[in-house]
């Protein structure tokens, strides 16, 4: 991987992380066009990973430690009581990532059609989200599990993980400031999670054939780009704009069958 592939990958991971049109539909559909295999790069793809998780806490800081502060009180708060919800959100993913991961795996070869078909998917969530008027419920134990079942199914390539989880969450009728917040911390544990144990379980094969400067650029251009995108997509979920990704994935979902 040279320092050009590094920088639109990156740029890909980080845009596409946060905003509701598949990171790794984006990525599969990147690597067929720059044919380069990103998967078996396992050190960039924990790099790109690892500054998008960093992009999101810079966002949410505040919160995040008023979480932290809060959780030491030892008492049924409502930092508690999110940090719940989240670990309750955290279940379906979990599993798929526990038993079923090398069965997710076998997903991404670089099947347009597949890629496609699922872009499909993500655009009939975004744009049923136009219909939902009601947004006035706060997110209860049960819409969270819900929400967590939608990001099970994001591990598919195709399926935005934000857009699924923001898009399920609104069709529940769940307030649309709180669900972008809910959405990418729910997600911060299982990313970590995840790198960490492709780390113990490549322990000696992570270091890639790759550029020190490749790396660098790949972490830039995603910490950047998901930094903006991250608040971006806050004020897009706040106006519920949502049917303009909705149609954006739809287009590349032609493409990707069609043309790719």
């Amino acid at each position: 991987m040279n320092w050009f592939e590094a920088l639109i990958l990156g740029l890909i991971q980080g845009l596409t992380e946060f905003l509701p049109v598949s990171s790794s539909g984006h990525l599969e559909i990147g690597k067929v066009l720059l044919n380069t295999e990103v998967k078996e790069n396992l050190t960039f793809a924990i790099v790109v990973h690892g500054a998008t998780v960093l992009s999101t806490i810079l966002v949410f800081r505040k919160e995040i430690w008023k979480i932290i502060i809060e959780l030491f009180d030892f008492k049924w708060n409502d930092s508690t009581k999110y940090t719940a919800k989240i670990l309750v959100s955290m279940i379906p993913v979990v599993i798929v990532g526990l038993f079923f991961k090398e069965e997710v795996e076998r997903f991404f070869t670089g099947n347009m059609i597949l890629v496609g078909s699922m872009l499909f998917i993500t655009s009939l969530l975004l744009i049923f989200t136009y219909l939902s008027k009601n947004n006035t419920k706060e997110i209860s134990f049960i819409h969270a599990f819900i929400i967590g079942i939608a990001q099970a199914f994001a591990v598919l390539p195709g399926i935005s993980r934000s857009g699924a989880t923001i898009a399920t969450g609104i069709l529940l009728g769940n307030k649309k400031e709180d669900l972008a917040k809910f959405s990418f911390l729910m997600v911060l544990i299982p990313i970590i999670a995840a790198n960490f144990l492709d780390l113990l379980k490549n322990n000696e094969t992570v270091v890639a054939k790759i550029d020190m400067s490749s790396l660098v650029i790949g972490f830039i251009a995603a910490f950047v780009t998901g930094f903006l995108a991250c608040k971006w997509m806050i004020s897009i979920v706040k106006k519920g704009k949502l049917i303009y990704f909705g149609i954006y994935c739809f287009i590349v979902g032609v493409i990707a069958v069609f043309f790719l």
